[in-house]
């Protein structure tokens, strides 16, 4: 078994035996998902956007999540009082950059987010982190455009967890996460998921689930979280993929409760860069 596999196993162990309190600052579109998933991989969920309370619930959670899907000038102020909590109270931050480089406010937020918070994890895909290693980008709303197939996701993540001193998830077809110094890239999920809204605010808040048990090793994390929704997506097309979209939808949640480190073991596809 490979040496990351193993550790996103016992890794696992570690989120289902201690339970993780993730502060999730997500969009209405997908919290209910975003909870449930949470639940799902072992961790204990809680939705806090309001600014009166956010930098409090942070202070006491073992991770948080910052997730920018529908963003608003109220939550904008709440995420970054409390990534800035967070960071006071040595809680790893999550940053998921959704639709960076679609609009002026999504450019000004995401830059603003990372340049006044020090992220653990930085989760998106090609088009979100090409725009934040300050590429030029196409990107088709929330999703990735074809146009920036072009760049290399390896060299993006790298560049960009050498500049912010993060670990940097690039999910697509080919997942690769980079921390600058070691990179792997996972070539499990299933083209299904792109049918469900959610998936990838799902799959930061699972990376948010291991990184609220990972000791600091948020390569780990990062790795843990993104393979975690890619094996459930595989799983749950081979349970319910040919019923439809709503029973797949609901089989993710269910893969990813059932999700072990033997699993892992058996299933992980993981070229080590």
């Amino acid at each position: 078994m490979n040496q990351t596999a193993k550790n996103i196993g016992a890794m696992l162990e570690q989120v289902r035996a201690n339970v993780p309190l993730i502060h999730n600052i997500t969009n209405y579109v997908t919290v209910n998902d975003v909870a449930n998933a949470v639940l799902a991989i072992g961790a204990s969920p809680i939705m806090a956007d309001d600014i009166g309370e956010a930098g409090d619930i942070s202070a006491i959670s073992s991770a948080l999540v910052i997730n920018m899907g529908t963003l608003n000038e109220r939550t904008i102020a709440s995420m970054i009082a409390a990534g800035k909590r967070a960071n006071e109270c040595g809680v790893p931050v999550v940053f998921d950059p959704v639709g960076a480089g679609a609009s002026a406010l999504r450019n000004d937020t995401a830059l603003k987010i990372v340049s006044e918070v020090k992220l653990a994890v930085l989760r998106g895909n090609l088009s979100e982190i090409s725009f934040i290693a300050g590429l030029d980008v196409a990107t088709k709303g929330v999703d990735s455009a074809a146009a920036d197939e072009k760049n290399d996701a390896v060299a993006v993540a790298k560049s960009v967890a050498d500049s912010l001193g993060c670990t940097v998830a690039i999910t697509g077809a080919i997942d690769t996460i980079s921390d600058g110094k070691q990179t792997v890239q996972l070539r499990n999920g299933h083209p299904q998921l792109s049918k469900v809204t959610g998936t990838g605010c799902m799959t930061s808040a699972l990376v948010g689930s291991f990184a609220g048990a990972a000791n600091g090793d948020f390569f780990t994390a990062a790795a843990g979280g993104v393979l975690s929704m890619g094996l459930a997506g595989e799983i749950a097309y081979e349970k319910a993929g040919s019923i439809g979209t709503g029973s797949f939808h609901i089989a993710i949640i269910d893969a990813l409760s059932n999700l072990d480190a033997k699993t892992i073991g058996e299933r992980a596809k993981l070229d080590e860069k």
